[in-house]
């Protein structure tokens, strides 16, 4: 596991293992607040204890930015914790999430000790606040990548906690486009110095605008890729012919899963536009 320490009492973490995936923790002088946790409990085992003998401190606070495995089925591995989300987060891992890790179990005994924790605080909108040490901490909604999703911004150092609406690639097969494109275009207003994504290395204020664009070009062309798919008879040799670097990204990113993801995004934003059509 990756480690870096992004500015005072903020800390970064990614994922050696699986699809670079993050976590975060913002510490105070009392305890601290982990922003998402890890796939493997290994990983997310071995935070806790960064976070117990180095800084000192245990965590209080769990902020799932969304449902989904790799960022929230580690709560459970911090025992009294308050764990924060988005109700929609609550709800689709009570729905999703527990049969999920049910299955898990079954096929991967490193899954055997983790169970789900629901969020015992939830929000549907606004801006929810908390104070950690000097720092404050801005939560809110950022639905795209899942519908249940928030960001979290460290209000002093303007670092921000995307979640996986903010990606190398993309990805809304489990989402929504036209959201992801406006949460994208918030962050890209928000006057960072630091993103840090779901997936993938933390983006530094001279990269923001960059990473903004291309993430908005990335979305704009796979929507008129999609559209144009649904108007043609031959539609999957179309939307075969239409890969990553197509649209305007590059295959390289997330360990080699990016056009895996790509193509995903490509049969998911079709199937939309069928049914649309068909609806019409």
């Amino acid at each position: 596991m990756h480690r870096e320490r992004v500015s005072e009492n903020v800390y970064w973490f990614q994922s050696e293992v699986y699809a670079q995936v993050t976590a975060g923790v913002i510490a105070g002088p009392q305890w601290a607040v982990l922003v998402d946790t890890l796939a493997l409990p290994e990983e997310t085992l071995a935070i806790r204890d960064f976070v117990e003998r180095e800084v000192g401190v245990q965590v209080r606070y769990i902020i799932n930015t969304h449902y989904h495995a790799d960022h929230a089925w580690g709560n459970c591995f911090f025992p009294g914790a308050m764990v924060i989300a988005h109700a929609k987060c609550r709800q689709l891992l009570e729905e999703r999430g527990i049969p999920s890790l049910e299955a898990a179990r079954k096929q991967n005994p490193m899954f055997r000790q983790s169970k789900i924790i629901l969020p015992h605080f939830t929000f549907d909108d606004g801006t929810l606040t908390l104070r950690v040490g000097k720092k404050n901490l801005s939560i809110m909604p950022a639905p795209g990548h899942s519908s249940d999703g928030i960001m979290v911004l460290v209000d002093e150092d303007r670092i921000l906690f995307a979640g996986d609406v903010f990606m190398p690639l993309p990805y809304v097969v489990d989402g929504d486009a036209e959201e992801s494109i406006a949460s994208i275009k918030k962050i890209g207003r928000m006057g960072l110095e630091n993103i840090v994504q779901g997936h993938g290395d933390i983006i530094l204020r001279g990269e923001i605008e960059a990473s903004v664009r291309e993430n908005l070009n990335y979305l704009a062309n796979i929507r008129k890729v999609a559209k144009a798919a649904s108007r043609r008879r031959a539609a999957l040799e179309y939307l075969e012919e239409n890969g990553i670097e197509t649209c305007g990204k590059s295959r390289v990113y997330l360990g080699g899963l990016a056009e895996e993801l790509h193509r995903r995004n490509l049969r998911a934003l079709y199937a939309r536009e069928k049914e649309s059509a068909g609806k019409d």
